[in-house]
């Protein structure tokens, strides 16, 4: 069985995203081994300076790093990465199955995005849109799409 860990910055304060996200936990449990770890986000300031921004990323980066295993494939979700369609993230996650690669992480940054050094230890980038979601509501979606992926590679239904 796959063991996928999410790996997010901050604490879903919502209760609909929280509830969203036991509902996609708990439809992946038939599928994989699921832990969703979180870490401290840091508070931006009204107006931070780049400077800051770049302070703030590497804080959470480091929070992020001491959570990543070596032997696992990191996928970390950025706006200019790869964008695929869901049955090609699909074939993805069975392709590295096959190879052996039991464990994955999939990586959410905070407000501010994922550091660069999480994104250079990333094995893929990946975007889930060219748009701009809040960081929180990501964790639904990306949960989501890994359901479907599941889904997919089972041949069974799915709702569209």
């Amino acid at each position: 069985m796959l063991n996928i860990d999410v790996l997010c910055v901050g604490k879903i304060k919502e209760r609909y995203l929280r509830d969203a996200i036991d509902e996609y936990s708990k439809r992946l449990s038939r599928y994989c081994k699921l832990r969703i770890i979180e870490v401290a986000d840091e508070k931006t300031p009204d107006n931070a300076s780049a400077a800051q921004e770049e302070q703030i990323k590497a804080k959470e980066g480091e929070r992020l790093a001491k959570h990543i295993h070596d032997g696992t494939y990191v996928i970390a979700l950025a706006i200019e990465g790869k964008m695929l369609s869901s049955p090609a993230l699909a074939e993805k996650l069975n392709a590295l199955a096959l190879q052996g690669s039991s464990h994955i992480q999939l990586i959410i940054g905070g407000s501010l995005g994922i550091d660069t050094s999480i994104l250079k230890r990333a094995d893929m980038l990946l975007s889930l849109s060219p748009m701009t979601f809040p960081h929180q509501l990501m964790r639904v979606i990306l949960l989501e799409q890994v359901y479907r992926a599941f889904k997919i590679n089972a041949h069974e239904p799915y709702h569209k």
